[in-house]
């Protein structure tokens, strides 16, 4: 298995992934969306992309942010804000390596702090999760604009 960052060889692998993934948690988003997105994930600068690769085909992605916190200055937080592992190839660690991909690119910015969220119902990520930290008993709540 292999971690690294999207390139523009990746493009057919993540848009099937990310299809699937938004097909699975949040409904099907316009062929304009994808391209947008795409195109700032390889940019590099507002989000950042990784993409777990077995056999040379891409098998899982990760999306996440750096941002300030009210208490701290600079980006000292990041946000991860998609996982998402091919059904056919969980189990094998491709979700933890991501994790801590993520979470090394955020140490060595001087983060402090990695942060997440998922479904209450997602049992099999919060079973990953509750290895990796302590629920903290907070509900998300989100308000569309």
């Amino acid at each position: 298995m292999e971690i690294s960052g999207l390139t523009e060889a990746d493009r057919a692998g993540w848009h099937a992934l990310v299809r699937a993934f938004h097909t699975q948690f949040a409904g099907v988003l316009g062929d304009d969306v994808y391209d947008q997105t795409w195109s700032r994930l390889l940019a590099g600068v507002e989000i950042r992309g990784i993409a777990a690769r077995l056999d040379g085909g891409i098998v899982g992605f990760a999306h996440y942010y750096f941002h300030t916190s009210v208490w701290s200055a600079g980006d000292s937080r990041c946000y991860f804000q998609d996982l998402f592992v091919d059904p056919e190839v969980r189990h094998r660690g491709i979700a933890r390596a991501l994790i801590d991909s993520v979470a090394s690119d955020a140490r060595q910015r001087g983060v402090a702090r990695l942060h997440w969220h998922t479904t209450e119902n997602n049992a099999t990520a919060r079973a990953l999760y509750d290895k990796l930290t302590t629920y903290k008993g907070y509900i998300a709540y989100s308000l569309n604009l």
